[in-house]
């Protein structure tokens, strides 16, 4: 207004002599939006409520300059009349510092999914802010979600998970024990081999096609007389076990029995023994177990498939393979009956696929719709677990293609019905190597996913120099962040934290493999594991080191003589798992990026609540780096003290900043 009335101050005249010139007003135009002010996430400071009924209005939050905008507007797409509206915010404080403003504004109660940004303006200019932050034009993705009804498990948020890879951590019944040549399975006979061999390398007498019959001897009862180890030695409370049901091979991913435990590993009782132990506050914290589901394909041992035989099991049923007047038929998918079916990526008979046709059909019955099913089964008394991991999730069809359809999605939204209806606080976790949001982004399906995407392949890429699978790719600091950023802009925020954030798992190599051998580099991805957001899955071993190539040789067995706090990575990880623990603004808090220095390989972010503010420091470089933080952009104010966590050391903040000098491949986590 006041540029366009000088405009037109300016503008007249006539005929007639000359007049003197006149001095043109002054004009002050108004400061342009300072982007670096601006913040916000589903943090518990700029969320009120991430998992709001329809009956809870959801008040937010954003962080502008102080003084620096005029007006600050949420826009929110409602699904329930596929239409925008607006939300005028108003400041309500300024921070500590006196840099910042706080806005708030209310999105009304409703049963539909919403969509949420901020519109900023200063009077003269507009940007927006989404969770892919701030642009001066309007985003077409990344807003904010609200998902009414859409819960996740509360013990996965604030949990530290241990996955077991149960043939590898320890033999606790040497009765149990496959023995060489007990029996023969797809050309291979059994070998039992030392658990020492084990440390070194997982490699098949009878030749790499036979990796799957070479067995050590771990078993359930082994990891109940461990469990002091995972829960008080380290502190983890939650545990991930693969595959534990009947099956002829070593990794149980083509199941002979759903309702039998594999007698290598133990028995019912022993399952039932463990899970009480691991529910026990009496070794440790009280503890919660989730289970490997196995439900796109079966083994061809299974009884329904009936190929090949397991051991002494006798099946009382004519399978599928058997005869085509089966009642298990169509259970499968034969293109040419009965020697081309559809199998675990077309390229695994001994895995033939599940058909889950339609609703009703006799597969979702069994394995997760009817009382009796599989999944409810464990969910239920005597077993009373906490949660299934869904291997090949997104694979679950009719067709035998591959799933990741709408019958797929279908598949998931009943099964999420079916185990909320036995346990609605059980955690269901997909494995997707990809972007899992069309499982998430709706909360009718799974509570999170294994978090390839968005921890593990990038994390591999910035400090090891290759991907998840040991392939070269490399990314620097800035196109770390970016990553993660995109990543967690896809995902719900009660999603985002519970996904399992792991350096390695079952199916990639180790993750001190992919980094050269350097347990240094480990020990800093433990770090960034620890203090970032998800639930932190350490992958048995990981905790200390453990090498490993590409399936088998990543099940290596667990060195016991490792396991003890004077091993100095076993006690960085009981420490980080203590001060996560600790802290509630590392799991639910929010995170905001500080430092991105590709030529120093420095990355730093903060992570924060209403009580805490932490700042945590990576060097990734072969040297040592004195690295100046932007404290000021967590509100730390000048003269006052923060503690690395890590070392002790107390430093204050002057001039917004704080300069720490962090090791090469080491990290500092600063609280105040």
């Amino acid at each position: 207004m006041l540029f366009a009335a000088a405009l037109l101050s300016g503008c007249g005249g006539g005929g007639g002599a000359a007049s003197p010139a006149a001095t043109a007003p002054s004009v002050t135009s108004p400061p342009a939006i300072d982007t670096m002010d601006l913040f916000s996430d589903q943090g518990s400071m700029y969320d009120s409520n991430t998992q709001p009924s329809a009956g809870d209005p959801v008040t937010v939050r954003l962080r502008t300059g102080q003084g620096n905008v005029t007006s600050v507007n949420i826009k929110y797409y409602d699904t329930a009349d596929d239409a925008f509206h607006y939300v005028p915010m108003t400041i309500v404080s300024t921070d500590p510092t006196g840099r910042f403003d706080y806005w708030q504004g209310t999105i009304p109660a409703s049963a539909s999914e919403k969509y949420y940004r901020f519109q900023i303006s200063n009077g003269a200019e507009t940007v927006w802010y989404n969770a892919y932050g701030a642009s001066t034009t309007q985003p077409s993705s990344g807003d904010f979600f609200i998902i009414p009804g859409f819960q996740t498990p509360g013990w996965m948020k604030s949990g530290v998970m241990y996955e077991i890879f149960v043939d590898r951590f320890y033999d606790g019944d040497p009765g149990n024990d496959v023995y060489t040549n007990e029996y023969a399975y797809d050309g291979c006979q059994t070998e039992q081999h030392s658990w020492s061999s084990g440390y070194t390398s997982v490699t098949a007498n009878q030749g790499s096609a036979c990796n799957s019959e070479v067995f050590f001897g771990g078993d359930l009862v082994g990891i109940q007389d461990k469990l002091s180890y995972i829960k008080q030695t380290l502190g983890a409370d939650i545990i991930y076990l693969t595959p534990i049901f009947a099956s002829p091979t070593n990794h149980k991913y083509d199941t002979t029995d759903y309702y039998a435990v594999d007698p290598a590993f133990g028995t019912d009782s022993d399952l039932e023994n463990l899970i009480a132990a691991i529910h026990s506050s009496s070794n440790g914290p009280s503890g919660y177990i989730v289970l490997d589901g196995v439900f796109n394909h079966t083994g061809d041992t299974n009884c329904w498939f009936g190929k090949e035989t397991y051991g002494t099991l006798q099946c009382s049923v004519v399978g599928a393979y058997q005869s085509q007047s089966s009642p298990y038929y169509s259970w499968y998918t034969f293109q040419d009956w009965p020697s081309q079916y559809s199998s675990f990526e077309n390229s695994t008979p001994t895995m033939p696929k599940l058909n889950y046709g339609a609703t009703g059909s006799p597969v979702r019955e069994q394995i997760y719709a009817g009382a009796n099913s599989v999944v409810q089964t464990y969910l239920k008394a005597p077993f009373d677990i906490d949660g299934w991991r869904l291997d090949s999730a997104q694979m679950l069809d009719a067709d035998g293609n591959g799933g990741s359809d709408a019958t797929n999605h279908q598949i998931m939204e009943q099964l999420r019905t079916a185990v909320l209806s036995v346990n609605p606080n059980a955690e269901i976790l997909g494995e997707y190597w990809g972007d899992p949001a069309p499982w998430l982004d709706q909360g009718n399906q799974w509570d999170g996913a294994m978090n390839y995407n968005g921890f593990t392949n990038p994390l591999s890429e910035w400090l090891c120099g290759v991907d998840e699978n040991g392939n070269p790719a490399a990314l620097d600091v800035s196109e770390f962040d970016a990553w993660l950023r995109g990543a967690r802009a896809d995902i719900p925020v009660n999603a985002l934290q519970t996904m399992t954030n792991e350096l390695g798992t079952q199916d990639t190599p180790r993750f001190t493999s992919r980094c050269g051998g350097d347990v240094a580099k480990t020990e800093l991805a433990m770090v960034f594991q620890f203090t970032y957001i998800g639930t932190p899955t350490i992958y048995y071993g990981d905790e200390y080191g453990m090498l490993g190539g590409s399936d088998p040789d990543d099940r290596r067995t667990f060195d016991w003589s490792q396991a003890t706090l004077s091993d100095p990575p076993v006690a960085l990880a009981h420490k980080l798992i203590a001060i996560r623990m600790q802290y509630p603004a590392l799991r639910t808090g929010s995170f905001m990026t500080l430092v991105t220095d590709d030529t120093d390989d420095v990355y730093a972010y903060g992570r924060f609540d209403a009580n805490n503010r932490i700042a945590v420091v990576l060097n990734a470089d072969s040297s040592a780096h004195s690295v100046a933080v932007p404290v000021w952009q967590l509100s730390m104010t000048n003269g006052s003290t923060v503690t690395d966590l890590l070392s002790g050391t107390v430093y204050t903040v002057s001039n917004g900043t704080i300069t720490v000098t962090v090791p090469s491949d080491s990290g500092v986590i600063l609280e105040q």
